[in-house]
């Protein structure tokens, strides 16, 4: 039973709902874990749990963990084609729902990787043999990382935004520290999920950085700094600095925000900013820069994370390639650009391929094609969405470091930092208002990366409407104009919070639901 229940729990499998679940929902046969068995008996055991956390925290990055931000901002259109896939939360209106299948989803799989790192935090701890000790440290460093990041997405997603003077009684989500599937819990506060965020990368830091200083570990045969490199296959001290710059930038610790960032990018890993047609299509084309802090294992067979929603790539012997996207860049996005910005060159190109949409081909339409696919990882001549997972670039940390500088006074700090960024990418002329150009940079940078929601929570700003693009107006959803092109939003939409999942609150009546929600 032991053996059974390790290889279930080594795999990195994922239950699908939040383990607080009550016997009548599990069923007689589970595999129950006897609290206090150790499972962790050899080095191969600890990789296996190393390779579990890292699966774990790579299954929560691309695909609906970004696209279902994207879709309710103001830069991308449903198309005539869309079949109401994200509707719901394209719309944002009142037919938002508790019971919403994406961010009910987005739910369960954050609680269920987190009881995953719990479980291998749990594990670690109880290892005693000398000659694991020091590889059992390294998993829950880097299990504590997944663990902050992870709740750090979920505060932001299901809670409003951090304000150090209503944070101690404003409500967020459930802190899950132990795997029980009895528990059944209540909302912590948003001052302690975020205490718990950064408790957890103190001890990530301190447990990584100290393994880091003997130098580099193998890693599925290869060689990881710990202290940080370019494309880290797993968590580094790098990467754990680029979430404390996120956390103390939500809770407007400006200076450390700015410290975080700043470390990063001074990090001797060689990170590099793609300044350069071709540096951009290395990037994020081949899969092949320097930018990325964190860039995860994938392969063909066993497949990998993508996004697929904004491309579509299909072919036939008639028509060759095109698109049959079921959402399209906004004139918002596309206009945001200078002409002589690499990022709208790669990532918005016009006439790429024709767009299909019900049956006719249409022209003229830029396209969003930062997630189209690596060419390693495609199975056929059509490109399949299939990325290198990067949770963390070095680019965002130029834009934290701005906007915390910013938001701290230093205005000449944040335009020297958002100017590197701005060099390297040609973005145009600066508006001449830093914050401006910052919430701008923001915008343009991290397009597709499901980030913008965020962004417009932390500001204080509403969602502004996102017209079509002229090539595109007779092919995207206008009707109702208020829902679809013209939609807009109040910066204190009840929407811009998403709910807690109706189920949750079923099995867990004392959760408390967001306003403007129903608990059925």
């Amino acid at each position: 039973m032991k053996n059974i229940l390790r290889n279930i729990l080594l795999g990195g499998l994922a239950v699908t709902m939040l383990a607080s679940c009550d016997l009548d929902l599990t069923p007689s046969t589970a595999i129950k874990y006897e609290d206090g068995e150790l499972l962790i008996l050899s080095e191969q055991d600890v990789q296996e749990f190393q390779n579990g956390v890292i699966a774990s925290y790579r299954s929560l990055h691309y695909g609906q963990f970004y696209q279902t931000v994207e879709v309710m901002s103001e830069c991308f259109n449903a198309t005539i084609d869309f079949g109401n896939n994200y509707g719901f939360v394209h719309r944002l209106g009142d037919d938002l729902l508790a019971d919403d299948e994406y961010t009910t989803s987005i739910w369960a799989n954050h609680y269920a990787a987190i009881k995953n790192y719990n479980f291998a935090i749990e594990q670690s701890l109880q290892v005693t043999d000398s000659l694991l000790v020091p590889s059992a440290e390294i998993l829950r460093g880097m299990a504590y990382f997944c663990r902050a990041s992870s709740y750090l997405s979920l505060a932001r997603a299901y809670s409003a935004d951090y304000e150090p003077e209503t944070a101690t009684d404003a409500l967020s989500v459930p802190l899950i520290l132990k795997y029980d599937q009895l528990q059944k819990p209540v909302r912590a506060t948003l001052e302690e999920v975020y205490n718990q965020i950064i408790n957890d990368l103190d001890e990530a830091e301190l447990l990584l950085e100290e393994a880091g200083a003997e130098g580099p570990v193998g890693l599925n045969g290869v060689a990881l700094n710990l202290l940080g490199q370019a494309n880290a296959q797993a968590p580094t001290l790098d990467a754990v600095k680029a979430i404390k710059a996120r956390y103390y930038l939500d809770t407007e610790d400006y200076a450390k925000a700015a410290e975080m960032a700043e470390d990063v990018i001074d990090s001797d890993a060689g990170y590099e900013l793609a300044n350069s047609i071709e540096a951009m299509e290395a990037e994020f084309v081949a899969n092949e820069g320097n930018e990325a802090i964190m860039r995860l294992y994938a392969s063909v067979s066993e497949g990998a994370v993508g996004c697929t929603l904004f491309t579509g790539v299909s072919s036939t012997d008639e028509e060759g390639k095109f698109f049959s996207p079921l959402y399209i860049p906004s004139k918002v996005i596309v206009n945001a650009y200078a002409n002589s910005d690499l990022r709208k060159q790669v990532w918005f190109p016009v006439d790429m391929y024709p767009v299909k949409i019900q049956g006719d081909l249409h022209t003229g339409i830029a396209m969003f094609t930062k997630f189209i696919g690596a060419p390693s990882l495609q199975t056929t001549a059509n490109e399949n969405g299939a990325q290198y997972c990067k949770p963390l670039s070095v680019s965002e940390m130029y834009l934290i470091a701005a906007e915390a500088y910013a938001m701290d006074g230093d205005e000449s700090a944040a335009a020297r930092v958002l100017g590197e960024l701005k060099t390297a990418r040609r973005a145009g002329e600066s508006s001449g208002d830093i914050m401006e150009d910052i919430k701008l940079e923001w915008m343009r940078e991290t397009v597709g990366e499901g980030q913008r929601i965020n962004c417009i929570k932390r500001w204080g700003d509403g969602l502004p409407a996102r017209p079509a693009q002229t090539a595109a107006e007779s092919i995207v959803m206008s009707t109702p104009v208020q829902d679809f092109t013209g939609r807009e939003l109040a910066s204190d939409a009840h929407t811009l919070v998403w709910p807690i999942p109706s189920y949750e609150i079923k099995i867990s009546p004392a959760l408390v639901q967001n306003p403007g929600y129903s608990a059925e």
